[in-house]
């Protein structure tokens, strides 16, 4: 998707989810009765055991790394592994897995600078993606949290990293991998949008300036086909999952109706519809891809999520390892499968910012 050096490459892959509710499955399989009609039994079992193999390999310190081969990047990771057990109805105090997203959480904030970076510095020499990752982590935990200390630390955490996420905005509005760089491209400025809403959700002060930026910087970043090139100042083709994610941050603020956002779903539609993926797949990002297409279908209402999370549910369930696990656009089995993981949960309901 991006032309850059080899890690950064691995790093933007990494980088970020009727018919009638008695509609029997796809395949005749009998629902649990807590689960939404869509999912079915297969999909609830592959569920948990995405879930499974997630706390089984994270790490003591309460992070996890990509168990793949383009470097750890522990604060990405950890805060996507954390939000798919969110997505699952778990939270840092209550829910079956409430312990692993404690200590989740715990390390996150652990790797909060006082100069509002979230990163773990020695591990990530491309951090933004992972800031922008963990300010989405720490606002859905805001509103969990029952703590008043932990809230506390959070507020802060949250605060600061929207400070630094703005004085390192490009002059064109975007952002690039490290905070420092005055560069910019499409899926760091995705990832930056999408974690100052969920901020702004929360309560936390988000300078409206910097946002207005940022979405004009996807504006200036359409191409006659209606996607999302790669850099606002590139002459290059078009990127399907750029565009997907792009769709998704119009749809976040509400633009529904927005004709870039329409022109951006329908080339979104033809060129990224699970079971070929050709142009996702060609770039090498299906699940950096279908993390935002999820998302932009389930907020587009049921006649276009229902066909959607059948076909998106049969490529997972065809891609699941035997360990539980999936393995996700070459960067790693933690990436794949909290990726899997917050697309499959996405009819509980449980991420704000993800919700109708």
């Amino acid at each position: 998707m991006m032309r850059c050096n080899p890690p950064a490459a691995a790093m933007v892959a990494m980088f970020f989810v009727c018919a009638a509710a008695a509609q029997t499955p796809v395949d005749g399989a009998t629902r649990g009765p807590a689960a939404p009609p869509e999912m079915t039994a297969e999909v609830s079992a592959a569920i948990e055991r995405g879930a499974d193999y997630l706390i089984r390999t994270q790490n003591g310190d309460g992070s996890w790394r990509t168990s793949g081969g383009s470097g750890d990047y522990p604060v990405a990771m950890t805060s996507l592994a954390g939000l798919a057990l969110l997505a699952g109805g778990s939270t840092p105090t209550q829910g079956p897995h409430a312990k692993a997203v404690s200590k989740a959480l715990t390390f996150i904030l652990r790797s909060a600078r006082r100069d509002g970076l979230i990163a773990q510095l020695e591990e990530e020499q491309h951090c933004m993606h992972g800031h922008g990752f963990a300010l989405l982590f720490l606002a859905e935990c805001y509103g969990m949290e029952e703590d008043p200390r932990r809230l506390a630390e959070i507020r802060l955490a949250l605060q600061r990293g929207v400070e630094l996420t703005g004085r390192s905005q490009s002059a064109a509005g975007g952002w690039l991998y490290t905070p420092d760089s005055g560069g910019d491209e499409g899926s760091v400025t995705v990832t930056q949008v999408q974690g100052m809403r969920a901020c702004r959700n929360a309560g936390i002060a988000v300078p409206k300036k910097v946002v207005d930026n940022a979405m004009k910087y996807l504006e200036k970043s359409v191409n006659p086909d209606g996607g999302i090139r790669y850099q606002v100042s590139d002459s290059g083709p078009s990127r399907p999952a750029i565009t997907a994610a792009a769709v998704a941050c119009w749809f976040n603020a509400g633009e529904y109706d927005n004709p870039l956002a329409e022109r951006a779903m329908k080339f979104c539609e033809e060129t990224l519809q699970p079971g070929e993926g050709r142009a996702a797949r060609s770039f090498g990002h299906y699940f950096y891809a279908h993390l935002y297409m999820a998302q932009v279908n389930y907020l587009s209402g049921d006649a276009k999520w229902l066909p959607y999370y059948r076909a998106i549910s049969d490529d997972l369930l065809r891609m699941q390892q035997a360990d539980g696990a999936w393995d996700g656009d070459r960067v790693g089995t933690t990436y794949g499968t909290a990726v899997a993981l917050i697309v499959l949960q996405l009819p509980h309901k449980n991420l704000p910012i993800m919700q109708r």
